[in-house]
């Protein structure tokens, strides 16, 4: 079984073929050159554009997802913008210096990363969410992740995502979380 992620960011992808067992395929691999854009207002709208839109136009089933941090000392912002907190151009760094920015002075650094996937095909819609809390640190630090990753401490850790291995980060992720959550509807719907 094959599916499509509607993704063309390789670090999603990487993540996500190291916790699936299926053949994943991703936007490049179906000759899908345009940019989705992400419309809605809440991850779900937007997990839901994306794949519907390769459902629709290239036939696929396929799976999107939507991420982003909320802050709660921000009223949830980033949140769907966490990808283009301090711009269009989607530039990580950018965006966790804009986030670092803006918590100056605040003492209540709380956050959680929220992931929400949609799972389409001819059939049916499902949706499955995943979250971990977690706190806005000073500075950055850790080479590996991505996004807000070098910022983010999860609850009950003291390494940040970006210090942690790809694999300790899939134990607890948000997308693990989620993935777990669509791994085991797959599971049910195979056997």
């Amino acid at each position: 079984m094959a599916l499509v992620f509607a993704t063309n960011n390789h670090n999603k992808i990487k993540e996500v073929k190291s916790k699936l067992n299926i053949d994943i395929l991703g936007l490049a691999d179906i000759q899908c050159s345009e940019d989705i854009e992400e419309t809605g207002k809440t991850f779900e709208e937007n997990a839901r554009i994306k794949a519907n839109y390769v459902l629709e136009k290239y036939g696929f089933d396929c799976f999107a997802d939507d991420s982003g941090l909320e802050v709660e000392a921000l009223n949830g912002a980033p949140g769907v913008y966490s990808a283009r907190y301090a711009g269009e151009q989607g530039n990580a760094e950018a965006n966790m210096n804009k986030l670092l920015e803006n918590l100056k002075g605040i003492d209540n650094r709380k956050a959680r990363f929220v992931t929400v996937i949609c799972l389409i095909n001819k059939e049916q819609t499902l949706y499955f969410r995943g979250e971990i809390n977690g706190t806005i640190i000073n500075e950055k630090r850790g080479n590996d992740g991505f996004g807000y990753d070098p910022i983010f401490v999860p609850d009950g850790f003291s390494r940040t995502f970006a210090e942690m291995t790809l694999e300790e980060k899939n134990k607890m992720s948000h997308r693990a979380l989620a993935l777990e959550k669509m791994t085991q509807q797959l599971r049910a719907k195979m056997s």
